[in-house]
């Protein structure tokens, strides 16, 4: 039985499932767009989404907003105007709340990233990937060189005070020097925030189908140290596993899912998961991929394809497979708070990952060694629970 005493933080997932053509390594849920788009429908299918949830979370605001894709800016500004209008109207936003929106670098200008930022739009995501003609051809991204350094340039222009810049390593045939000519291509258009991670080969994506040449683990180690270390020195401080920011410039929404906070989900394969204290469960659920089938049940029940109440051990092995990819790990009250059990059900796990020196534990923190970054995959073993 769970015994939560306060509720985690809340945030917005908000889910626009077309692309101009989908990436080849994109497992995302994303359609490629071949006809016109109706944003209005879609829109307003998402305030219906929302309307529906709304009773499950009565009384909470909202920390942070996060649309994502897909690509949201594919819509006009005047859509999300319509939007964020909508959901002031129904929900409470905190004071500081952080809205952001990936946007594509093949599909903006500078009025529409100032009328995004009208909107109340406060934070962007550039999806820029690489800065590299050639690898970017390589993975179906629509833009170019040219393109991708403009979009940061416009987010400057529009007073963004910020963006974060998506950038990938171990592209196919991507040497050592061309990764670090990204990074330091990135760093010098002064982004607050970058995410630097690497392409994975995820099923059911046409990379998986035809796998491309790509380096191996020690090129791969030669370029994460190499470009770990030129972000350090341009005061990116590491925060996450691929994650950097200058100081205060962290990515509040996805610091929410890696300390296990609740976030509501809306729109077409959009997840969820929320805390029912007055129940004592936690409950995660997912809409419909199909855009068309989740246009035409988003205001009835038919929208949710799937619901999972978590038992004791899955929520603690969640909250430690998020809270561990943070450099810092987490405040140990967290896990009462944010888990609704105390930290003695994961003790013995946690005395195993000391010995191992994958962690240091004190009666504040607990947080992952150098060594256990390294092998997180082995750390997080021990949390999961028997039989998995």
């Amino acid at each position: 039985m769970f015994n939560f005493t306060e509720l985690p933080p809340l945030s917005l997932y908000i889910h626009f499932p077309w692309c101009v053509q989908k990436c080849p390594y994109c497992d995302f849920n994303s359609h490629e767009l071949k006809t016109s788009l109706d944003e209005k429908k879609y829109i307003n299918s998402l305030i219906a989404d929302l309307e529906q949830e709304l009773p499950l979370f009565w009384g909470r605001s909202i920390s942070s907003i996060f649309m994502g894709g897909g690509t949201p800016s594919l819509f006009s500004p005047e859509s999300i105007d319509d939007l964020l209008s909508a959901l002031r109207a129904r929900l409470t936003f905190a004071p500081d709340i952080e809205i952001t929106m990936e946007a594509n670098p093949g599909t903006m200008e500078l009025g529409k990233f100032k009328e995004f930022s009208h909107a109340g739009i406060n934070r962007l995501s550039i999806g820029i990937q690489s800065f590299s003609d050639s690898k970017l051809t390589s993975l179906g991204r629509i833009h170019g060189r040219k393109e991708a350094i403009r979009a940061a340039e416009l987010a400057h222009d529009a007073d963004f005070n910020s963006f974060n810049l998506d950038l990938m390593y171990g592209l196919p045939f991507q040497t050592l020097e061309q990764a670090i000519e990204d990074i330091e291509t990135a760093i010098a258009l002064e982004p607050k925030h970058l995410s630097h991670y690497q392409l994975t080969i995820e099923p059911n994506t046409l990379f998986h189908h035809k796998p491309p040449t790509t380096p191996d683990d020690d090129q791969l180690w030669d370029i994460q140290l190499a470009c770990q270390t030129i972000l350090a020195k341009n005061g990116y401080k590491q925060y996450e596993i691929s994650a950097y920011a200058k100081d205060n410039f962290q990515a509040q929404h996805n610091l929410n899912y890696w300390q296990f906070g609740d976030y509501l989900g809306i729109g077409a394969g959009a997840h969820g998961k929320l805390t029912n204290a007055p129940e004592q469960k936690i409950t995660r659920s997912w809409k419909v991929k199909q855009p068309q089938e989740y246009l035409d049940n988003a205001a009835t029940e038919k929208r949710i394809s799937g619901e999972k109440t978590l038992a004791r051990d899955d929520a603690s092995f969640e909250f430690m497979m998020n809270v561990l990819r943070l450099n810092n790990g987490f405040e140990t009250e967290l896990f009462q708070r944010h888990v609704g059990l105390p930290i003695t059900v994961i003790e013995k796990a946690l005395k195993q990952a000391e010995e191992k020196n994958w962690i240091s534990w004190d009666l504040k923190r607990i947080r992952p060694t150098d060594t256990g970054r390294q092998y997180l995959n082995n750390l997080l073993e021990l949390f999961m629970p028997d039989g998995d």
